[in-house]
């Protein structure tokens, strides 16, 4: 090949443009690990961005929303200025006011905002930790021990749920909004130790974890720094789909007086005060708060579908 001289450059144009060649050019690639190809598949998702969206508008409402608001809390309108039958929606109070001591709806409905999405999130906290603690260790050691363990797991499910779950809040929650967390969080880790136990039994016989053991780490090192975030992606999806199973408990045990104490404003406890005063025509009470319900239940669900799209390894990138 003949060597190219300084200033020569119109020559070697003229020569590539001859020979009909193509200039190469250094591409410069983007590394990207798991959990960042895993945001650009959800960011794909429409739906998951748009609950994505309003799960974090109910959550900065219940963070903040209290705060500015124009009335108080605690502030009962006097006897002689209360309308029994309550108000509709209104400029001054854009959800109307409740019947009974006339509350303004949007403010119990942002209040509540705040004990409801606290319940859903933290339950599902716990019962993620307890499946997942259950899961793992049945699904690695094996043997006695994961009979042992998923015979209680079975045992469990057999219950009517939702009738131990009425009892328990009701003889044990005494309307505390910590004891009701761990009672639903005591209830809701069988299918999420089910998932993380057939996830140990496939990932534990591939051949890094193999390896781990022949070098000699320790159980607890190989469950928690090689098989474990290995099983996160399905164990997340759950999770938030555990978070819109609980909202709904918690609406329905409070709906029903076994909740947490009226004190407390939730979603749930809302739909119950209402429910003596809808024959009188007080539609926008149990209205509001239901509507809210719903949109985060919703929201929660298209988030979960979208984590499920996210994250399967076998989606294209």
């Amino acid at each position: 090949m003949t060597p190219v001289q300084p200033g020569s450059q119109p020559d070697i144009v003229d020569l590539i443009r001859q020979e009909g060649s193509a200039v190469d050019y250094e591409v410069g690639l983007e590394s990207l690990n798991q959990w960042q190809l895993a945001w650009r598949r959800f960011k794909r998702h429409r739906l998951a961005l748009i609950g994505l969206g309003i799960l974090g508008f109910f959550v900065a409402v219940a963070i903040v929303g209290p705060i500015f608001m124009p009335f108080e809390f605690d502030v009962i309108p006097k006897p002689d200025q209360i309308v029994y039958q309550g108000r509709p929606p209104s400029l001054a109070h854009p959800f109307g006011e409740t019947g009974g001591l006339q509350r303004d709806v949007l403010l119990l409905v942002v209040n509540g905002a705040r004990t409801s999405l606290f319940i859903g999130f933290s339950s599902m906290s716990v019962g993620v930790l307890i499946g997942t603690t259950i899961g793992s260790v049945a699904g690695y050691f094996g043997g006695w021990v994961d009979n042992i363990l998923m015979r209680i797991v079975d045992v469990m499910l057999s219950l009517p749920l939702l009738f131990v779950i009425l009892v328990a809040s009701r003889f044990f929650g005494n309307g505390n909004v910590i004891l009701i967390i761990i009672i639903f969080g005591l209830f809701s880790w069988m299918t999420i130790s089910r998932l993380t136990r057939s996830l140990f039994l496939s990932i534990r016989e591939l051949e890094f974890v193999q390896a781990a053991r022949a070098v000699g780490l320790s159980d607890r090192r190989i469950i928690f720094r090689h098989i474990l975030p290995n099983a996160m992606s399905p164990i997340i999806v759950s999770a938030s789909l555990l978070i819109a199973a609980n909202i709904i408990a918690e609406a329905f045990v409070s709906f029903l007086g076994f909740g947490v104490n009226p004190i407390y404003p939730t979603w749930g406890n809302i739909l119950s005060n209402a429910l003596t005063f809808i024959p009188l025509g007080n539609w926008w009470w149990p209205a509001f708060p239901g509507l809210a319900i719903i949109f985060t239940v919703l929201a929660v669900n298209f988030i979960g579908d979208g984590l499920r799209d996210a994250l399967d390894p076998r989606s294209k990138e």
